[in-house]
Formats: structure tokens, sequence, C-alpha cells
């Protein structure tokens, strides 16, 4: 048990990393996938090309491969090159949040396809404005709709942290594959199986819980 707890103590470290990016990813790329969603469903064709371009290549290529792009490759561009050049944090908090953007504006788009037209129809002649159609009727029930499909992606974003390995942010996994070299003992990947799945419990149960309370 002297041996478990200090392996603990040791991926602890790692903890932290990953929870700042699993905080700040979460923070800035929900609003910013949903500014996208709304892009898409623009009446102007340009900007809804580019939404729905943008959609299409971060949800069509693998997240590891932009993170390695990002931070290896950006710096390499012609002219831009120089003004691409990041921290390994600073690299993966920006293409996870890009990543997950593109994934939530989908997700958005969605819960308000779910949404009855009627509803719209409905709160204008009721005389509401388009604002307050929006805020009042038409969000809350695409939050509904949606959120199942977000607690998923979150519980993903979680898991898929450990790809800050790649760019040799040190995390869990991190700390975890150093343990396991210098002892030559794979208990650190248990240790750090179990830290990923008491994470994803708890995240999961709390935003259960706020699935049950929008649901009255």
């Amino acid at each position: 048990m002297g041996y478990i707890w200090n392996v603990f103590t040791m991926l602890l470290k790692g903890v932290g990393t990953t929870t700042g990016l699993f905080a700040i990813v979460i923070v800035v790329s929900l609003p910013l996938g949903f500014l996208i969603t709304m892009m898409a469903r623009c009446r102007v064709a340009p900007v809804r090309w580019l939404a729905n371009g943008y959609i299409y290549l971060l949800r069509g290529t693998p997240l590891l491969l932009q993170l390695i792009f990002l931070f290896f490759g950006a710096p390499y561009l012609p002219v831009i090159g120089k003004y691409l050049v990041f921290e390994r944090f600073t690299a993966a908090v920006i293409g996870f949040t890009l990543n997950y953007a593109a994934y939530f504006a989908e997700i958005f788009r969605g819960g308000l396809l779910a949404v009855d037209k009627g509803q719209a129809e409905a709160a204008k002649v009721l005389g509401l404005s388009r604002w307050q159609t929006t805020t009042r009727v038409i969000l809350p029930q695409m939050i509904r709709v949606a959120l199942p499909s977000v607690t998923n992606e979150a519980v993903t974003l979680v898991k898929d942290t450990s790809l800050l390995y790649a760019v040799a942010v040190p995390e869990i996994i991190h700390y975890a594959n150093s343990i396991v070299n210098r002892d030559l003992n794979v208990t650190a990947f248990a240790v750090a199986a179990a830290i990923y799945l008491v994470m994803n419990t708890l995240l999961t149960f709390l935003l259960k819980r706020l699935e049950k309370k929008l649901d009255y």
C-alpha cells in the first residue's frame, strides 16, 4: 500500500495539468462551438461555408495530428509561422479548444434541429421579439436536447487529455510512464486508470444531476 500511495501522490502532479486543461477547454470551446453553429446557419454564404469547412476539417482529422501540427509544424508556415510559436501547454489548449469547438458545434446544430419550428412561430404570435424567442424558448430546449451529448464529449475530453503526452506536456500518463520505466512495475498504469475512472465518474455524476434538473 505504501508503494501505491507514493505512486498516487506522484500522479497527482499530472492531475493538476489534466484538470486545468479540461477547465479551460470546456469554458472556451462551448461558447465558441455555439458561435460556429450560428455561423453555419448564417444566411451569408461565405460565412456559412467557412463554418462548415472548419467543422469538416477539425472533425475529419485526428486530434493528435492537430496537436503535433500546431506545436511542431505551424512555426514553419510561410509568413505567419513566426507568429505561431507557442509554449507546449498553450499549444495544447489551442488545439483542444479548436477541435472540441467543432464537435460542440455539431451537437448544438443537432439540438437546434430538434426544436420544433412551431415553437418560434408560437412565440412570434405571442408577441415575443426574436431575441426573447431565442433566449427564452429556443435555447433552453436546445440545451436540454444537447446536454447528454455534451456530457459524452466532456468525458471523452478527460480521456483525451492523455494526448498531452505527445507534445511533452507532463500529465498523468507522462508521470505514470516515468514511474514504470524507473521501477519496472506497471502498478502506476493501474493507478492512472483508477484516477481517470474517478474523474470521469464524478464528472458524469455532476452532469447527470444537471440533466435531471433541466428536465423539470
